[in-house]
């Protein structure tokens, strides 16, 4: 990287970091699909709620969060008692959910799986563990697709739902998630609930609001929307805050939605 372009990534960071400073507040936390998980207290509650969440999170962020309500509500609103206690006549009432191309057999085995998971581990953050080494959480992100997918017949369908680094996916949806579990706010927008991972080693949600603002500041420069363009601009964030790069998700996010940078 030459002097004059980290002179002039360094130059946005008082900029970025006022607009981390307007969009990250509790009243941020209405209108997104975050809302779903702070509706739980338990811990659990709250992963899975979180999971599900980020996993429908396709189109208007008021239909994501009405139809993760809808999801979590076949879960009588104690989504961790259901996982390890549901009877198979409890699994009927999902089999006319659908949310875009997430259908009754993804929720299904999205239940099977996470059971077995909870069933071994006291939380799900185990399933992304690798090596405290790791500069960020791509291998963790691959662990927890092959953990997800290791129980027999499981349905081929499902596997689009649950990206992973291997296949060249930004896993956007999934790095969302981990934002939201691990990333240590003051504000109590995200929660902080994962320790054994750390903030710097998240990766920034590429989306289409957060990839065109990044776009139009230089912040990427690859043409594609992939994991290595998702690295980019996780790796051009750091130089701004290697502690909590992904705190600018907010700033390019913010920005996005409100249509500062079209």
């Amino acid at each position: 990287m030459t002097s004059k372009r980290l002179n002039y990534l360094l130059s946005l960071k008082d900029f970025l970091d006022e607009k981390v400073g307007r969009f990250n507040r509790p009243n941020f936390i209405e209108l997104d699909p975050i809302s779903i998980p702070h509706q739980y207290t338990k811990k659990q509650d709250i992963e899975i709620a979180g999971l599900f969440t980020s996993v429908l999170a396709w189109g208007q962020r008021v239909t994501i969060i009405n139809k993760s309500n809808e999801l979590l509500s076949l879960m009588d609103g104690s989504p961790h008692d259901f996982l390890l206690h549901h009877k198979t006549k409890d699994l009927k009432a999902f089999e006319n959910f659908k949310h875009r191309t997430f259908n009754s057999t993804d929720a299904l085995y999205f239940i099977e799986a996470l059971a077995s998971i909870y069933r071994k581990h006291e939380s799900l953050e185990r399933a992304f563990l690798t090596s405290p080494n790791d500069t960020h959480v791509g291998n963790g992100l691959i662990q927890f697709h092959n953990l997800f997918f290791s129980l027999p017949d499981f349905p081929a369908r499902t596997k689009k739902h649950v990206s992973t680094p291997e296949r060249k996916s930004a896993c956007k949806r999934l790095n969302m998630y981990l934002r939201w579990m691990i990333r240590q706010d003051s504000h109590r927008v995200d929660f902080g609930l994962w320790k054994e991972i750390k903030p710097s080693q998240l990766i920034c949600p590429l989306d289409l609001h957060v990839e065109r603002v990044a776009r139009k500041l230089k912040l990427i420069t690859r043409r594609q929307v992939d994991w290595e363009t998702a690295l980019e601009l996780t790796a051009n964030l750091r130089l701004l805050d290697p502690i909590d790069p992904v705190k600018y998700d907010f700033a390019l996010f913010g920005l996005g939605v409100e249509g500062s940078f079209v």
